[in-house]
């Protein structure tokens, strides 16, 4: 993704009234405590952390949110990772940071956990295919050879009480509506699952408790729409969620969303899944009830976000 435009005015906010609106709003979409008995998991694309100008205020907003949660995938981390410590900085002193390198638009991808309910465990890396599989990453009507991805997904494996987990953070392909750039985000989506599907099956998998979750570029969460279709080909379900409201702050798309076996990991799945809308509640004073709604989205865009947190709840045995 491109770096926003920094808005050209100035807006200057009362942080503590914007967090409690937060909260809040976080009680209206009914957004669990976090529990010990329950994994709080959710997965955000902070647009261009680390370059675009965020100041200290603005860390303290983005890490409220994240605080709500035990685990969350992070996406668009760049190569400057200083924003995403920054952000740690103002979280309770046990969560941690685990990241990848720079890959394409030299984004890393994170995962910000409390280290108190998961624990690091052995397998930590990126999807990676042998040379004969990378060729069986085939889809009907695409004639594109898949090559490997624009940035390579970043997985890592951990305990949560007697269960090991394998978390996979995505941000697949975006390119645009043309016919070549949905092939290869389709290509991409289909080679999620086909690891997923591999390491289902393999006697040697580290665990067959596996979530995906990330920033897919999903324009649709519907059957008719082919990036879903490459997502689910293999048997990865994406359970709905009760808000039905979209991922991004646009209001148009289903980007990011969080998959698992519906005969593994499905088994802790509580029902309670949703997407938290901070931008509903959030800076008032700039909305003016809709009428400033362009000057709004650029300063959120830039100084937060263009898209909202997707989160879940598991009970791990």
């Amino acid at each position: 993704m491109p770096v926003f435009p920094k808005p050209k005015f100035a807006f200057e906010y009362d942080l503590s009234a914007e967090v409690g609106r937060l909260r809040k709003h976080k009680n209206v979409r009914a957004i669990p405590k976090r529990e010990q008995a329950k994994l709080m998991v959710a997965t955000w694309n902070i647009a261009n952390l680390g370059a675009q100008q965020r100041r200290d205020q603005d860390h303290s907003i983005i890490a409220e949110v994240v605080s709500w949660f035990d685990i969350i995938a992070v996406q668009e981390c760049r190569e400057n990772f200083g924003d995403l410590f920054e952000i740690q900085k103002k979280l309770p002193k046990s969560y941690r940071i685990i990241m990848s390198d720079a890959s394409g638009n030299n984004e890393r991808m994170a995962f910000i956990y409390d280290s108190r309910k998961l624990s690091i465990l052995e397998e930590i890396g990126e999807i990676a295919f042998s040379p004969s599989t990378l060729k069986s990453i085939k889809l009907p009507g695409i004639d594109a050879q898949f090559n490997g991805f624009d940035r390579t997904p970043y997985l890592a494996a951990f305990a949560v009480g007697d269960t090991s987990m394998m978390f996979v953070n995505v941000h697949l392909y975006f390119g645009d509506e043309k016919p070549v750039s949905m092939a290869r985000r389709s290509l991409e989506t289909f080679a999620v699952a086909k690891w997923a599907d591999l390491r289902k099956r393999s006697s040697y998998s580290f665990t067959r408790e596996l979530v995906a979750l990330g920033d897919f570029n999903m324009p649709k969460c519907e059957p008719g729409d082919p990036i879903y279709k490459a997502l689910t080909k293999l048997g990865l379900e994406l359970p709905e969620h009760s808000s039905q409201i979209a991922s991004s702050i646009s209001n148009s798309a289903n980007y990011d969303q969080i998959a698992f076996f519906p005969e593994t990991t499905r088994n802790h799945f509580t029902g309670k899944k949703g997407v938290f809308d901070f931008d509903a509640v959030i800076f008032p004073d700039l909305w003016k009830n809709g009428a400033n709604m362009k000057d709004f989205k650029t300063y959120l865009r830039y100084y937060i976000s263009d898209h909202r947190p997707m989160w879940i709840q598991l009970r791990p045995t």
